[in-house]
Protein backbone atom coordinates (compact mmCIF):
# COMPACT_ATOMS: atom_id res chain seq x y z
CA UNK A 1 0.00 0.00 0.00
CA UNK A 2 1.15 3.48 -0.81
CA UNK A 3 -0.99 6.26 0.62
CA UNK A 4 0.02 9.76 -0.39
CA UNK A 5 -1.05 12.74 -2.50
CA UNK A 6 -0.91 12.77 -6.31
CA UNK A 7 1.72 15.51 -6.19
CA UNK A 8 4.03 13.43 -4.00
CA UNK A 9 3.58 10.09 -5.78
CA UNK A 10 4.73 11.70 -9.02
CA UNK A 11 7.58 13.59 -7.32
CA UNK A 12 9.35 10.70 -5.56
CA UNK A 13 10.76 7.51 -7.07
CA UNK A 14 10.28 4.86 -4.40
CA UNK A 15 11.98 2.31 -6.68
CA UNK A 16 15.15 4.35 -7.12
CA UNK A 17 18.27 2.23 -6.47
CA UNK A 18 18.83 3.49 -2.91
CA UNK A 19 15.28 2.38 -1.99
CA UNK A 20 15.80 -0.98 -3.71
CA UNK A 21 18.99 -1.42 -1.65
CA UNK A 22 17.01 -0.76 1.53
CA UNK A 23 14.22 -3.21 0.61
CA UNK A 24 16.79 -5.87 -0.31
CA UNK A 25 18.62 -5.35 2.99
CA UNK A 26 15.36 -5.97 4.85
CA UNK A 27 14.79 -9.20 2.89
CA UNK A 28 18.31 -10.47 3.61
CA UNK A 29 18.38 -9.82 7.37
CA UNK A 30 16.51 -11.40 10.27
CA UNK A 31 15.79 -7.96 11.72
CA UNK A 32 13.53 -9.25 14.50
CA UNK A 33 16.59 -10.93 16.02
CA UNK A 34 19.24 -8.31 15.29
CA UNK A 35 20.75 -6.25 18.09
CA UNK A 36 19.55 -2.67 18.50
CA UNK A 37 21.83 -0.26 16.74
CA UNK A 38 22.71 1.42 13.46
CA UNK A 39 23.68 -0.52 10.34
CA UNK A 40 25.10 0.97 7.12
CA UNK A 41 23.37 -0.24 3.95
CA UNK A 42 24.95 1.89 1.20
CA UNK A 43 25.97 5.49 0.58
CA UNK A 44 23.23 7.72 2.06
CA UNK A 45 21.20 4.82 3.48
CA UNK A 46 21.35 3.31 6.97
CA UNK A 47 19.10 1.27 9.24
CA UNK A 48 18.31 1.68 12.93
CA UNK A 49 16.99 -1.37 14.77
CA UNK A 50 15.00 -0.44 17.87
CA UNK A 51 12.76 -2.07 20.46
CA UNK A 52 10.00 -0.41 22.47
CA UNK A 53 6.52 -0.72 23.89
CA UNK A 54 3.86 1.19 22.00
CA UNK A 55 2.34 4.20 23.75
CA UNK A 56 -1.16 5.72 23.92
CA UNK A 57 -2.18 7.74 20.88
CA UNK A 58 -2.27 10.93 22.95
CA UNK A 59 1.44 10.53 23.83
CA UNK A 60 2.69 9.69 20.31
CA UNK A 61 4.05 12.80 18.57
CA UNK A 62 3.71 13.73 14.92
CA UNK A 63 7.12 14.37 13.37
CA UNK A 64 8.86 14.99 10.04
CA UNK A 65 12.39 14.97 8.67
CA UNK A 66 13.87 17.38 6.13
CA UNK A 67 17.01 15.50 5.06
CA UNK A 68 15.79 11.88 4.96
CA UNK A 69 12.93 9.69 3.86
CA UNK A 70 11.88 7.17 6.51
CA UNK A 71 11.19 3.55 5.69
CA UNK A 72 9.61 2.19 8.87
CA UNK A 73 9.42 -1.60 8.95
CA UNK A 74 7.74 -3.63 11.69
CA UNK A 75 9.87 -6.72 12.32
CA UNK A 76 7.75 -7.83 15.31
CA UNK A 77 4.56 -6.53 16.92
CA UNK A 78 1.79 -4.12 15.95
CA UNK A 79 1.35 -0.37 16.05
CA UNK A 80 -0.80 2.39 14.64
CA UNK A 81 0.94 4.97 12.51
CA UNK A 82 -0.57 8.40 11.81
CA UNK A 83 0.29 10.30 8.62
CA UNK A 84 -0.54 13.78 7.26
CA UNK A 85 0.95 16.44 5.00
CA UNK A 86 3.40 18.89 6.59
CA UNK A 87 1.56 21.78 4.90
CA UNK A 88 -1.58 20.86 6.88
CA UNK A 89 0.16 20.79 10.27
CA UNK A 90 1.12 23.31 12.94
CA UNK A 91 4.81 23.22 13.84
CA UNK A 92 5.67 23.00 17.53
CA UNK A 93 9.44 22.46 17.61
CA UNK A 94 12.42 21.77 15.33
CA UNK A 95 15.67 20.14 16.42
CA UNK A 96 17.90 20.70 13.40
CA UNK A 97 20.87 18.65 14.65
CA UNK A 98 18.57 15.59 14.82
CA UNK A 99 16.73 16.40 11.55
CA UNK A 100 13.35 16.30 13.28
CA UNK A 101 10.39 18.65 13.60
CA UNK A 102 7.38 18.02 15.85
CA UNK A 103 3.78 19.11 15.22
CA UNK A 104 0.44 19.42 16.96
CA UNK A 105 -1.94 16.58 16.17
CA UNK A 106 -3.40 17.62 12.80
CA UNK A 107 -7.14 18.01 12.25
CA UNK A 108 -6.99 15.62 9.30
CA UNK A 109 -4.67 12.62 9.17
CA UNK A 110 -4.62 9.03 8.01
CA UNK A 111 -4.03 6.22 10.46
CA UNK A 112 -2.40 3.03 9.18
CA UNK A 113 -2.24 -0.10 11.32
CA UNK A 114 1.01 -2.02 10.91
CA UNK A 115 1.85 -5.62 11.84
CA UNK A 116 4.97 -7.75 11.50
CA UNK A 117 6.24 -7.57 7.92
CA UNK A 118 4.53 -4.25 7.09
CA UNK A 119 6.32 -1.03 6.21
CA UNK A 120 5.59 2.57 5.33
CA UNK A 121 7.72 4.99 3.33
CA UNK A 122 7.48 8.60 4.48
CA UNK A 123 8.86 11.48 2.38
CA UNK A 124 9.97 14.79 3.91
CA UNK A 125 6.66 16.46 2.93
CA UNK A 126 4.68 14.18 5.26
CA UNK A 127 4.48 14.02 9.03
CA UNK A 128 4.18 10.68 10.76
CA UNK A 129 3.20 9.47 14.20
CA UNK A 130 5.05 6.27 15.07
CA UNK A 131 4.82 4.13 18.21
CA UNK A 132 1.07 4.53 18.83
CA UNK A 133 -0.88 1.63 20.31
CA UNK A 134 -3.10 -0.39 17.98
CA UNK A 135 -6.67 -0.50 19.36
CA UNK A 136 -5.41 1.03 22.61
CA UNK A 137 -3.41 -2.11 23.45
CA UNK A 138 0.26 -1.86 24.44
CA UNK A 139 2.52 -4.10 22.37
CA UNK A 140 6.24 -4.81 22.23
CA UNK A 141 7.66 -3.79 18.84
CA UNK A 142 10.90 -4.48 17.04
CA UNK A 143 11.17 -1.86 14.32
CA UNK A 144 13.71 -1.02 11.68
CA UNK A 145 13.81 2.63 10.61
CA UNK A 146 15.77 2.99 7.41
CA UNK A 147 16.93 6.52 6.65
CA UNK A 148 17.33 7.33 2.95
CA UNK A 149 19.13 10.62 2.19
CA UNK A 150 17.08 13.04 0.09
Amino acid sequence: MLATSLDLVTKHDYLEQKFKNAYQWLKEHDTANMEDGTYDICDGVFAMVQRYDTIPFSEARFESHKDYYDIQYIAKGTESFGMALVKDCELVETIEKNDVSFYKTPKFYTQVNLKSGDLVVVPPEEVHQPRAQYNGQKDFVVKVVIKVKV
